[in-house]
């Protein structure tokens, strides 16, 4: 990898900070480009988005550090209780906490998207796998905890694709869990996995095995491939799953610190990801639009209101981007 060990060490030390750090952003406009929206109180780390369809109400949903499953009314009603993605969770021991040691218990989902025709919304839970939940919210049902034998370690990113149903995740790493990110990164874990699960057959298949760190997933609009970011390995792959290259992968591009991504409705994607500020090779925060190669057409620097917080989401709604990340405690909007 083209780093110097100095730098490796930098973005270690960025990217995994104490988990119950935060930064508070008004619930107000903070330029004529950004305002936030504030979680409720203690409510930590919006890391996914997914908006519910149809481009008029702008009701999205987003999981947060406690195990909970919020829903955004508009800026007068805000975030609402939506559900939860553990079986065994209890509001009081649960609600508010920050506590990484708490998720055993009380669930953490990260990636969410909904399946439009039948209003499912997906979600993987980092510590139960990957879960579902109706238009009723509450309890998320498990739809899946292992596959091919092999339990789910860290279950992350998901992507649905829309005419076929099949749900597209990643499971980080088989042998760190989210409480041992760090460490994950140190020792360049290379254990991660891509998986389809599909819903007419109830079953998971292994795509891809020995990733390093895959984070975020996003289906193509004709469901001929799938993007997924390589965190720990800092590219971006392209997995195609129909076609005379069906089975195959390629990498389109080398990246710092990829995470989510997400399709925009003209099909090509935006991706959450940093780059490097010199002198003091610091990592920041920036959104990136990437057609299918991986060339970038444009990026937007979030230092002036994220410092050097990594962003772990950035999807397209109305002319603004929406941006999620695991140590905030609201979602920023940005107008472009």
């Amino acid at each position: 990898m083209a780093y110097t060990i100095s730098l490796t060490k930098v973005m270690i030390t960025l990217m995994f900070p104490i988990f119950i750090f935060l930064i508070h952003v008004p619930s107000m406009v903070l330029s004529q480009s950004f305002r936030s929206l504030q979680l409720p109180p203690k409510a930590v780390g919006p890391e996914s988005i997914a908006f519910e369809s149809g481009p008029v109400t702008g009701r999205f949903y987003v999981g947060i550090a406690d195990g909970r499953i919020l829903q955004f009314n508009g800026p007068r009603v805000g975030f609402l209780n939506f559900g939860f993605t553990s079986p065994n969770r209890s509001k009081q021991l649960c609600d508010g906490t920050t506590d990484p040691n708490m998720g055993p218990i009380c669930g953490r989902p990260l990636g969410l998207a909904f399946h439009y025709p039948s209003n499912k919304l997906y979600a993987c839970d980092a510590y139960f796998g990957l879960v579902v939940l109706g238009s009723a919210g509450k309890q998320a049902t498990r739809v899946s905890d292992t596959a091919d034998g092999q339990s789910y370690r860290f279950c992350n990113g998901l992507d649905v694709h829309q005419l076929t149903g099949n749900v597209l995740f990643t499971d980080t790493s088989s042998v760190n869990d989210l409480r041992n990110a760090s460490r994950a990164l140190n020792t360049n874990d290379i254990t991660g996995r891509l998986l389809m699960y599909d819903p007419d057959t109830d079953r998971v298949r292994v795509l891809m095995k020995n990733l390093s760190g895959p984070a975020g997933v996003a289906v193509s609009q004709d469901g001929t491939y799938v993007l997924v970011s390589n965190f720990i390995g800092n590219n971006t792959i392209r997995y195609w799953l129909r076609g005379p290259r069906a089975n195959t992968y390629d990498s389109i591009d080398f990246q710092e610190r990829p995470d989510n991504i997400r399709r925009t409705v003209v099909g090509d994607f935006w991706r959450a990801a940093a780059m490097v500020k010199q002198p003091a090779q610091s990592l920041i925060p920036i959104a990136q639009r990437m057609d299918v190669i991986g060339r970038v057409s444009r990026t937007v620097n979030l230092e002036a209101w994220y410092g050097n917080t990594l962003i772990s989401e950035v999807q397209e709604f109305g002319g603004e981007l929406y941006v999620g990340s695991r140590f905030t405690s609201f979602v920023g909007v940005y107008r472009f």
